[in-house]
């Protein structure tokens, strides 16, 4: 099979921002990156859809009088969450890009923790996690957390890895890599498939710990029960052969 792309250093990162109905919480996201570790970022990419609020837009286009080039804004034309993302992923001009939300559902002040490790191991993926020392959930319902940590330790089993939390959507990647490897999901469930197949591929990963909060403002476009979905692309990676992962397999 195709050798996975090798990314030697650490130049610059895109944060990928997908945008629904976020207004204060975005604007504190930017800013709270900007103010530690704005240096190590070249660009926040801001992924919109038609469905995007005109009050987030209108925030958009303040970031973009406020920082100027740093803010590029993106319509999507593939749908949902993931379609968003892997446009992001083929758009992104930094050595690495941060998968993240713009709700504070992803902690902002871990950007800066990612960076740093990236440039100690540049060619691994840091990833966040809610389960590891240090991380936490913070209005989560008791039910959901219970299964959330049942499908966490199963798919943990299942790949023979120790990372705990796989379905957190709070990412770093070497931008070469997310580019080489073959991407199939456009919904939430997308988040999962962007672990497991760098696992199978044998990329090293990383976990910082991450606290979690529930978003304060809008609503979460991804109900509960599509989670369930999560298995199918989980499963079918864990079976699918490794050589036609990557976009130059043959």
């Amino acid at each position: 099979m195709s050798k996975p792309p090798w990314t030697d250093e650490f130049h610059a990162a895109t944060v990928l921002l997908p945008v629904m109905n976020e207004t204060e919480a975005l604007e504190m996201t930017v800013a709270i990156i900007e103010d530690e570790v704005g240096v190590d970022v070249c660009e926040y990419l801001v992924l919109t859809s038609p469905r995007t609020s005109e009050q987030s837009l209108a925030v958009v286009a303040e970031l973009q009088s406020r920082y100027g080039s740093r803010i590029h804004v993106h319509q999507q034309s593939l749908p949902f969450l993931g379609g968003a993302i892997r446009e992001g992923f083929a758009m992104a001009q930094g050595s690495h890009v941060v998968m993240m939300a713009s709700d504070l559902e992803t902690d902002p002040h871990d950007v800066a923790l990612m960076i740093e490790r990236a440039k100690a191991l540049p060619q691994a993926i840091i990833t966040a996690s809610r389960w590891a020392s240090g991380g936490s959930f913070s209005g989560y319902s008791p039910i959901k957390l219970g299964l959330n940590k049942l499908f966490q330790a199963s798919f943990a089993l299942l790949y023979q890895t120790p990372l705990t939390d796989m379905t957190y959507g709070y990412r770093l990647f070497p931008t070469a890599l997310v580019r080489a490897i073959r991407w199939e999901e456009l919904r939430h469930p997308f988040l999962l498939e962007t672990i497991v197949k760098p696992l199978r591929i044998g990329i090293q990963i990383y976990e910082i710990p991450s606290r979690w909060s529930a978003r304060t403002e809008g609503e979460s476009s991804n109900s509960f029960l599509r989670n369930f979905v999560y298995f199918r692309i989980g499963i079918r990676t864990r079976l699918q052969p490794v050589s036609g992962m990557l976009t130059g397999a043959r």
